[in-house]
């Protein structure tokens, strides 16, 4: 993601106090004819600093790097970042009922750039290590199947903890070993969110404990309260940030509305 997408996070721009009325009338618009979902209450850390994820797609045979947590077009009119917990009950159903069908339509045609955040709940026993194999297949440019494997069986891994056998199964055998490979250094506890607001620790030796705690630090600055929470960027304006459940026909039709400005 490019600077110009996050700096509307750490610098709150006239431009979006402004849009504050408009997109809150705009919502409860929606609202009205659209169920809603209870998010995931969050603590987050004070402090705050920008971070810049590249675009998805990577080389399969390249050298681990910086995970890369989105998909989609950037040059896109319309981004979308949410910050999500992957144990969340709503941010499960956010990703199957609108996210889904969002990439399917609105990302393959190239009119929303979605940006994936992760920000773990300390309330959640294994949010923090799916976070973990979800980063470690996005060094790899494997992140929407891992992502989506993730949400589509989060009441069975939620369980007991068994998010191995769901992450290989999304991957080939050997894309599978690279994670595992990223992923040897990190035995300890996974960085989460803090119900103190104080800042996680990476693991010493965990390559993937830096990119989450870096998105946790970024959601303070939004700041995210809930999970799910999605910020909305159009034409240079980042309209305040909503946490909760919206469907995809609503959600479209915001999109559509601003598509036609």
């Amino acid at each position: 993601m490019s600077s110009r997408i996050i700096r509307p996070f750490v610098r709150r721009t006239a431009s979006r106090v402004a849009s504050r009325a408009s997109w809150a009338a705009a919502l409860a618009t929606f609202a009205i004819l659209s169920p809603a979902s209870r998010a995931q209450t969050a603590a987050t850390p004070a402090s705050a600093k920008s971070a810049a994820p590249a675009h998805k797609h990577a080389a399969a045979d390249a050298a681990p790097s910086a995970p890369v947590k989105t998909i989609g077009n950037h040059s896109a009119p319309i981004t979308m970042e949410v910050f999500s917990d992957y144990q969340c009950p709503s941010c499960g159903n956010f990703f199957e009922t609108t996210l889904r069908s969002m990439i399917q339509d609105y990302v393959a045609s190239g009119k929303v750039y979605l940006v994936h955040h992760d920000f773990p709940l300390q309330m959640h026993t294994y949010s923090g290590q799916a976070a973990r194999w979800a980063n470690a297949a996005a060094m790899i440019g494997q992140f929407q199947d891992v992502d989506a494997a993730l949400f589509d069986n989060q009441a069975k891994w939620t369980a007991d903890g068994d998010l191995e056998k769901y992450v290989a199964g999304a991957l080939s055998p050997a894309n599978f070993k690279r994670v595992q490979a990223i992923l040897k250094g990190c035995t300890a506890p996974a960085p989460v969110s803090r119900v103190d607001r104080s800042l996680p620790q990476a693991e010493p030796g965990c390559a993937v404990d830096p990119y989450i705690i870096q998105d946790i630090v970024l959601g303070s600055a939004v700041p995210v309260q809930a999970t799910p929470t999605f910020v909305i960027h159009y034409k240079g304006q980042s309209y305040p940030a909503s946490s909760g459940i919206i469907t995809w026909p609503i959600l479209k039709q915001f999109f559509d509305t601003l598509l036609s400005q």
